[in-house]
């Protein structure tokens, strides 16, 4: 129903304070679907040291989506990127401190890749 809406409608909707987070979070997809799909391929297209930069940068307003392409790439990366990664997160909030650390002792049970001398 709300595809069907007129541009200003949606906007107009969008900034009404009575509208609940999640109709807001949906009439935001539609207004700005193009958009956010070039950030994400932007995102995978870049390399991780420039990735790196960009989630250092907490005023980009993108830290959460480049925390998610870091930790896919950590996932299936390289053993450079990985450690450059690990780095990352230990520094970083708590939550990226946890996540980092399981997926280190998932991967010594598992006789893992990463060596841990940072």
């Amino acid at each position: 129903m709300l595809q069907n809406l007129e541009h200003d409608e949606l906007v107009a909707l969008q900034s009404c304070r009575w509208i609940k987070k999640v109709l807001k979070e949906e009439i935001f997809n539609i207004l700005f679907m193009d958009r956010i799909g070039e950030r994400e391929e932007r995102f995978k297209e870049m390399s991780t040291s420039e990735l790196i930069n960009e989630f250092e940068d907490k005023n980009s307003g993108n830290v959460s989506l480049i925390r998610e392409e870091l930790r896919h790439r950590y996932k299936e990366g390289l053993d450079d990127d990985r450690i450059k990664i690990a780095a990352v997160f230990q520094n970083g909030t708590k939550g990226d401190q946890k996540w980092i650390a399981l997926q280190i002792r998932r991967e010594m049970n598992l006789g893992g890749k990463l060596s841990t001398n940072w």
